[in-house]
């Protein structure tokens, strides 16, 4: 039995999205609310996909069940496709289940020919409407079914065009345009322009299916995380044309504005043209107000529409529309892209309207919303420079400092090679320089295309020329999270460079843009970051009214305690000591203690440090005052804090041990030397420290205990968590436990009081993991530190997977990059049975996760699915897990 490859709008299951794409469902809610929709069909995503996964050939019965649903449409309208009296035309668009704006194709005017543009001409009694149309249907037909370069349309076009808007071209100039593109078809696509109208049909179809392979959607999903086996569908509708004269028209509106949240209705239109004149930014449309003073009536009912479209969807609304000689049709609608700030309000506000309940709110923005707003703003208290250009529209919040590139290409390549300097720097300890080439960007284009992707993803924020609100480079910037100042009516380019507000720049000039004003700056101004509160901190208490996942942070100091405090954490997952001991006025104690020849004299250095990290715990704990602090002992290898090169060696010897004799300087220098391993993270460090250094772990766990001492007696309430890093063996941490527990009790003594404390470990190594209810013999926790767990049960270094983790992405090896998005699969798999084994043992352990996956979403699902206490991460990636944890809840219950 032949499957059913596509459904008429009027018959669709319009809650299927995952088989009629989002457009297809909402084209067929819209026509079975209804509202005025051309008619049409949409084909699926599963066509989509055998289409693909079949050498790019139709599927069995797909073409017949396309011929036969024109057919219906011919009788139903009393029109013909490719007729000779009142010829039907349609448009060709993607629609995938999620919404990837202008990452795919559309073709529209399809249907006409020479023959059928003359009968249009005729029925209309518009010649020159049926010619542009025709003329847009052969650029576009070329572009997306034949891969042939918009540039060469677009040069006839603009010759032709001079100085006049393209509604001004006349009906005889475009019998000519009409005849170059033709020519222009034949020479790149080698055949002559279909006529056969069921021929381009076929040709659309299969273009928009090839479109979800296209390099640009890749991209587009893979930057948000939407998978690739989805697939598009195909939504084949009646063309309706704003393009017909002075009470024709198009344009794109929101039901609300999509920079703010505000409740007010926002777009754009443009009289006398067709939906691609108004994303594409070619011309300036006019704001969606100004609808009601050129057709009154037509404003009307579509403000009462799109009222009507977001009362039923329950979400803010992104229309397309036509208006055709004076008659309203709704094109498309979809829950809009959105600015952080934007989802925030819209999702508060529509819980205080009564449209939606708490988790339906919280469901509603997306944890990289929370992440926008964490995004940076231009500190107002430092001197400003007089604008360049205050005039750009506020296309995309947050404020955005960096070197102007002028290529997409080029942005790419420059962000490639400050990866590469940074990963090398990265390993040569000690060395900080200012910026590097490449690492702050501002992609300054004309107007952005769908093919800038690439170069959108790695720049810091987009300046365009031209482009409205609801253009390419505004919609996926917002989508991004990305500031971007749109139509800068100054910005010009000549020769390479650029002029903002008459002054001339070059690609590398360091400009500042100003999303949330439309303003761009000259240099680098100091950015500043935003503040909490208001309808953030509503939405996100009623996260944290819903989620079970408690979130903590990793912070190695009082100042990233108190930052993460603020944003909501509930203690400390990860206290990183070595960090600590880098510290100036530290490290040269830190490197005569590991030159020491006796354990005495090792002591003796210690004792110095001692008060450092007793300062240190004791600030963190203030910070964190009445919650859990996990502080994790030593962990690099030695060698680690030592320079490298010889004349460095020498100058740190004379610094730290003063004047000593050639032989003993040549004896440090050979033991400098011994101590450099050929693999350092499987090499002599973590616990294996403590248990040949045990004097280490006691000094810091005296620090540990006499700042929560000291502390309490100040009226601190500190928490500390003493956890040994790089446990393989449960041997290894019951030794390490009994030196380490008999030194608290000490502390204690020594003082005269006692504090709670716990005992625990990090799970990095894979035999740790399947071992896990030995471990959890003598551990009263496990915190995951999944970064190492990943190094080690991938058997990958993080440090060099960047020369080949994105190549195995593309090629489906793995879904993400395993280093920034949890192997679920894999080391998931060792996490469960840690937790599993874990919990056998010790029924109460208390289980967390502190690498850096606690900060991302994905993982975060995981981790809950997986029954963890809590999550950790960086400071500003609380608020993101605190949401996170919440919408995990919801999914899984």
């Amino acid at each position: 039995m032949t499957n059913t490859w596509l459904y008429a709008f009027d018959k669709a299951d319009s809650k299927n999205k995952d088989l009629l794409g989002g457009k297809g469902a909402n084209l067929a809610n819209m026509t079975q609310l209804g509202l005025p929709v051309p008619p049409g069909f949409t084909i699926t995503t599963e066509a989509c996909n055998d289409y693909n996964d079949h050498e790019q050939q139709f599927p069995e019965g797909l073409w017949q069940q396309v011929q036969e649903a024109v057919s219906r449409l011919n009788q139903e309208l009393g029109r013909e496709f490719g007729g000779t009296t009142d010829p039907l035309l349609f448009s060709v668009r993607s629609g995938a289940k999620f919404s990837m704006p202008g990452m795919m194709d559309t073709i529209l005017n399809l249907g006409l020919n020479d023959q059928t543009c003359e009968v249009l001409a005729a029925k209309t009694g518009n010649p020159r409407f049926a010619k542009d149309s025709y003329r847009r249907l052969i650029q576009t037909f070329g572009d997306v079914a034949m891969g042939i370069h918009l540039g060469y349309f677009e040069e006839e076009l603009i010759a032709l065009r001079g100085d006049r808007a393209d509604h001004e071209i006349t009906a005889d100039e475009l019998d000519g345009l009409i005849e170059k593109y033709k020519g222009i078809f034949k020479k790149h696509a080698g055949i002559e322009f279909p006529q056969d109208v069921y021929e381009q049909l076929r040709i659309a179809i299969e273009a928009v299916f090839k479109s979800w392979m296209n390099p640009r959607a890749i991209t587009y999903r893979r930057e948000n995380s939407i998978a690739d086996n989805l697939g598009t569908a195909v939504n084949v509708q009646t063309m309706v044309f704003g393009n017909m004269g002075d009470t024709s028209g198009t344009g794109v509106c929101f039901s609300r504005n999509p920079s703010t949240g505000e409740k007010k209705i926002y777009g754009e239109f443009l009289i006398n043209a067709q939906g691609e004149d108004v994303v594409a930014g070619i011309r300036t449309p006019q704001d969606i107000d100004e609808l009601h003073k050129v057709l009154p009536e037509v404003g009307k009912q579509l403000f009462e529409t799109i009222e009507k479209l977001e009362k039923h969807f329950r979400d803010m609304q992104d229309i397309e529309f036509t208006v055709q000689e004076g008659r309203l049709w709704m094109l498309q609608t979809r829950n809009g892209k959105r600015t952080g700030m934007a989802a925030v309000n819209v999702a508060v506000d529509m819980f205080d309207e009564g449209l939606v309940k708490e988790a339906e709110a919280v469901m509603m923005v997306g944890p990289e919303h929370i992440e926008q707003l964490l995004h940076p703003q231009i500190d107002p208290t430092q001197a400003m420079p007089a604008a360049l250009d205050s005039d750009g529209l506020p296309a995309s919040p947050g404020a955005a400092v960096g070197m102007i590139v002028l290529d997409s290409n080029e942005a790419v390549k420059l962000f490639n090679e400050s990866k590469e300097r940074k990963l090398k720097e990265a390993k040569e300890k000690g060395k900080k320089g200012g910026h590097v080439k490449g690492d702050q960007l501002i992609l300054v284009r004309e107007e952005t295309a769908p093919d800038d992707i690439d170069g959108m993803v790695v720049a810091q924020g987009i300046l365009t020329a031209r482009g409205g609100m609801t253009s390419h480079a505004a919609v996926v910037a917002r989508g991004m999270g990305k500031p971007c100042v749109a139509s800068a009516p100054s910005l010009k380019f000549t020769g390479g460079q650029v002029l903002i507000g008459g002054q001339k720049f070059s690609a590398g000039d360091w400009i500042t843009i100003d999303g949330t004003t439309g303003t761009v700056y000259p240099g680098a101004l100091k950015l500043r970051d935003p503040e909490f509160g208001g309808k953030v901190g509503r939405l996100l208490a009623w996260a944290d009214g819903i989620r079970r996942l408690k979130v903590r942070t990793n912070a190695d100091n009082p100042r990233d305690s108190r930052q993460a405090v603020e944003f909501g954490a509930e203690g400390i997952g990860l206290t990183r000591t070595e960090h600590m001991f880098f510290e100036p006025e530290r490290l040269p104690h830190v490197q005569a203690m590991i030159l020491s020849d006796t354990e005495e004299e090792r002591r003796g250095h210690l004792a110095k440090i001692a008060g450092f990290q007793k300062q240190d715990f004791y600030g963190i704990f203030e910070a964190m005052d009445g919650k859990p602090v996990t502080i994790r002992l030593l962990d690099p290898p030695l060698h680690e804090f030592l320079p490298h090169s010889a004349d460095e060696i020498d100058s740190m010897i004379n610094e730290v041990l003063g004047k000593v004799t050639d032989a003993k300087r040549a004896e440090l220098k050979g033991r400098i030397d011994g101590m450099r391993e050929a693999n350092p993270m499987l090499g002599f460090r973590g616990c294996r420290l403590g248990l040949v250094y045990p004097e280490i772990n006691e000094m810091q766990v005296r620090a540990i205990i006499s700042a929560a001492i000291e502390a309490k007696q100040n009226g601190i309430d500190a928490r500390p968590e003493i956890m040994v890093p790089l446990i393989g063996n449960y041997r290894e941490l019951a030794l390490v436990e009994t030196v380490l527990r008999r030194v608290a009790e000490e502390t204690m003594a020594e003082y005269g009081q006692k504090i709670d404390y716990m005992f625990g470990t990090m799970i990095e190594i894979p035999r740790a993991a399947v071992t896990a209810d030995e471990i959890a013999n003598v551990a009263e926790f496990f915190s995951f530190g999944t970064n190492d767990l990943t190094q080690m049960g991938m058997g990958v270094s993080r440090d060099d997977a960047q020369k080949f983790l994105g190549k195995y992405v593309d090629m489906k090896i793995y879904p993400a990059d395993p280093f920034n998005s949890l192997d679920q699969a894999g080391i998931g798999k060792l996490v469960s049975i840690a937790c599993e084994l874990g919990r056998q043992m010790r029924p109460d352990i208390k289980l967390g996760i502190c690498g850096e996956h606690g900060g991302d979403p994905a993982s975060i699902d995981f981790c809950h699915r997986v029954g963890l206490n809590y999550v950790s991460c960086s400071p500003y990636r609380v608020p993101v897990a605190r949401l996170a944890a919440a919408q995990a809840q919801i999914r899984n219950g």
